[in-house]
């Protein structure tokens, strides 16, 4: 078994040495690219996807959730390849492989050495988020390329002295900002490293670097109008969890040990001590390593923080993956500067963390298309892309015994499920219609008529539904399944009568909603 061990051992030794080129690495990036595409045209959507979806079908300048990049990359993809499941994932995937090229030539500036920088663009696509997420099309993928070509722009303007790159750095900024609302803490780093040394300071005297900062706020202006339009609802969802009541140390634990598996617990040793690295080199005045830790910190911060108070999702941290494995590879490069034994253990670790980062991303991402040994249960990650065929099916069968012609719905994923396979029903959800506000809006001619209204049965309140409709049939149930396992249930009821305009909130739905 040991010997076993070791020849795998030289094996991944010998295949790490041979990508950790620039051409080896650019090679191990077009390789993946082809496999994530396979496996994006393949899994079914995620709850997020479906509804991501909803939105591309109607590009607009602000959604309830987020900012809207992420509809028009869907909508571009959807242009190419139809409204498809590569469609909806391919501008998300090809991210990936162009913030690998940028971090390529990011991580050649910053560390100065060509095999570094190309250990970072595997240790980057070794990541378990990048390697089973990057075929998931969600806001942080174009937030995190925005955020790549950012820290690749300020590299060359270090490389190069001339401040037409401010105009690269202020439009990549501003296309982060049109991406996702964390992209701020970019730009809280980026004026953190002007401030920090003297080569830097003086930027703020040039015109250059004004004029990306105006570029970067005229690019995201369009978003604040949507917004001061529509009640300021997208920056009060999002800003909103800024507000702290109270601390608790019960989330950082858990935001640590996630983010440990998410980077790859191999890895994770390596990014720890670059980055300890990293901050020794920042306060002996090392522009180029404190540009990283300038741009990384502000964000850092804010995600410890927060997880002094409320959760820390998972994905959340995705722009700062980049810079972890550019700080990771500029570790592996210089372990002859370690200490032992912690030295012993980084050169034990080095050459297992790109096959067993790729081994995971492959049979999680084979599990996701279909399940491995049809084993499916109600903790597996996956089990959100399970079973909505099934259940389109029967509840078209439904609507068509009874009449309706219309489904109705109270939530925005079991909404997008449904409309991504029922295409020529009218799926519509009841309540929080500005999700839907950029879409054609639902005349009263078809609401008048017979509805099929689905519910999960731990979200079914009668008095909700009371307000809105006079006639309410109870049909029974449905379950949404996989493999034998029961996934969700749901309570499906006959729809007539509507009360005026049921899409519109009566006065103190609310107390329905909780059920008083």
């Amino acid at each position: 078994m040991a010997a076993a061990m070791g020849r795998l051992r030289r094996i991944a030794r010998e295949i790490g040495a041979r990508a950790a080129t620039p051409a080896g690495a650019l090679i191990f990036v077009a390789l993946l690219t082809a496999i994530r595409l396979a496996f994006a045209a393949s899994a079914a959507p995620t709850e997020d996807e479906a509804y991501y979806r909803l939105w591309a079908l109607h590009p607009a300048w602000g959604f309830l959730d987020h900012p809207p990049m992420v509809a028009w990359w869907m909508a571009g993809g959807m242009a190419v390849f139809g409204d498809t499941m590569l469609g909806l994932r391919a501008a998300g995937v090809l991210a990936t492989a162009i913030g690998s090229i940028a971090l390529l030539r990011t991580a050649w500036i910053i560390l100065g050495d060509r095999a570094a920088a190309s250990l970072a663009v595997l240790f980057f696509n070794a990541t378990i988020l990048v390697g089973v997420a990057g075929i998931i099309t969600t806001p942080d993928q174009p937030s995190a390329l925005f955020w790549g070509l950012s820290l690749w722009a300020l590299a060359e303007l270090i490389r190069s002295d001339k401040g037409v790159w401010w105009l690269a750095i202020g439009l990549f900024a501003g296309l982060g900002l049109v991406s996702k609302y964390s992209s701020l803490f970019l730009g809280a780093g980026i004026v953190l490293w002007l401030a920090l040394y003297p080569e830097t300071r003086r930027w703020f005297l040039r015109w250059e670097l004004w004029a990306g900062g105006v570029l970067a706020v005229l690019l995201f202006t369009p978003v604040v109008i949507w917004n001061a339009d529509h009640g300021w609802a997208s920056f009060a969802k999002q800003f909103g969890r800024a507000e702290v009541d109270g601390l608790t140390a019960r989330y950082l634990p858990e935001f640590i040990g996630v983010e440990i598996l998410l980077v790859n617990p191999l890895l994770a040793p390596f990014v720890v001590t670059g980055a300890l690295g990293f901050l020794e080199a920042a306060r002996r005045r090392d522009v180029k390593r404190g540009l990283i830790v300038a741009t990384s910190a502000p964000f850092v911060l804010y995600l410890l923080l927060h997880s002094l108070h409320d959760r820390v999702q998972g994905n959340w941290p995705t722009p700062l993956f980049a810079a972890s494995a550019l700080v990771a590879a500029d570790a592996a490069t210089r372990l002859a500067t370690i200490a032992r034994p912690w030295r012993t253990v980084l050169e034990w670790l080095r050459p297992w963390i790109v096959p067993v980062g790729l081994v995971f991303s492959v049979v999680a991402l084979a599990h996701a298309v279909h399940p491995i040994g049809g084993f499916v249960s109600r903790a597996d990650p996956t089990k959100q892309l399970r079973g909505w065929e099934s259940l389109a099916d029967a509840l078209e069968a439904k609507r068509i015994e009874i009449g309706a012609d219309w489904i109705a719905t109270q939530d925005y994923s079991l909404t997008a499920q449904l409309a991504f396979r029922l295409r020529t029903v009218p799926i519509i959800q009841l309540n929080e219609r500005i999700r839907y506000e950029a879409a054609p809006q639902p005349d009263m001619a078809l609401l008048a008529k017979p509805a099929l209204y689905v519910v999960p049965d731990q979200a079914f309140y009668r008095g909700f539904i009371a307000t809105r409709f006079h006639g309410i049939e109870p049909l029974g149930t449905m379950e949404r399944s996989a493999g034998g396992v029961g996934l969700q249930r749901y309570l499906i009821f006959k729809l007539t009568e509507p009360i005026g305009n049921p899409l519109d909130a009566p006065a103190a739905w609310w107390l329905y909603w909780k059920g008083e």
